[in-house]
This record gives C-alpha cells, sequence and structure tokens, in this order.
C-alpha cells in the first residue's frame, strides 16, 4: 500500500522549518556553533591534533562565551539603534 502525503500537513511542515530557520534563537545557535568550530580548530592546530568537539566547547564556554555574548548584545542594540 503506498502513503501518501498530506500536501497541507507537508505545506504546515515547511513552514514550521521555515519558522525555525529564520527564528533569532536558531540564528544565535548558529554563530555561537560557528565560533566553537573556529576555537575547536585553533586549540587543535595548537595542539597538534584534533582536540574534539566536546573538549573545545567547554574550553571555549568556560573562556569565551561571556564576553562572546556580552559584545554580540551590544553589536544588536548598535545595529537596533541604527535603524
Amino acid at each position: 500500500m503506498e502513503k501518501t502525503v498530506d500536501m497541507p500537513t507537508a505545506e504546515a511542515e515547511k513552514d514550521k522549518s521555515g519558522f525555525v530557520k529564520n527564528s533569532v534563537l536558531y540564528k544565535e545557535f548558529l554563530a555561537e556553533r560557528e565560533e566553537i568550530l573556529k576555537h575547536k580548530w585553533i586549540e587543535s592546530e595548537k595542539a597538534g591534533k584534533d582536540i574534539g568537539f566536546e573538549k573545545a566547547l567547554l574550553d571555549w564556554i568556560v573562556k569565551h562565551r561571556s564576553h562572546w555574548r556580552e559584545r554580540r548584545m551590544k553589536e544588536a542594540r548598535t545595529e537596533k539603534a541604527a535603524s
């Protein structure tokens, strides 16, 4: 028996996916992930081996996250004031 896709349901899922991908929270998640991956690369180069995502994540959170978030919030306020 063939499974049919209910078009309204498929469209609703696509709309939800678009909503999530355009959300501020998701964009912040992606920006933070990018910073962690940069940190992983830099620290792996220093160590001469791949340190792994988990170690890079924990190290970045302890050493850099609060400053990075403050800077992001300041930039967001500046952009909002300029518009």
